[in-house]
């Protein structure tokens, strides 16, 4: 069974940085479609970016902001994202799609304080 688990959020202050993991378990496929969304209550689940077949397609937001990379070795993404700002408070999720399935991971909340 396929499981994607997210580390790395936390608190951080405005203007830091923080890295997020998403480690694939439960097979050695290296999906070519990755990538990151958030969701903060009441909203709906937004892009962040996404990579299919190494090509990134990143929210307004994210650009210049936020980076996704990867690992195949390890079979993780990453999400580096530096500059952040309060409004980036949100909890983060890790995608892969393997069509026509898709996989989400548990979440990890990320905290900027001002």
């Amino acid at each position: 069974q396929v499981q994607l688990v997210e580390s790395g959020g936390g608190l951080v202050q405005a203007g830091g940085s923080l890295r997020l993991s998403c480690a694939a378990s439960g097979t050695a496929y290296i999906f070519a479609t990755v990538g990151w969304y958030r969701q903060t209550p009441g909203k709906q689940r937004e892009l962040v970016v996404v990579s299919s077949s190494g090509t990134a397609n990143d929210a307004e937001f994210a650009k210049d902001r936020f980076t996704i990379s990867r690992d195949n070795a390890k079979n993780t993404v990453y999400l580096q994202m530096s500059s952040l700002k309060p409004e980036d408070t949100a909890v983060y999720y890790c995608y892969a799609k393997r069509w026509p399935l898709e996989y989400w991971g548990q979440g990890t909340q990320v905290t900027v304080s001002s």
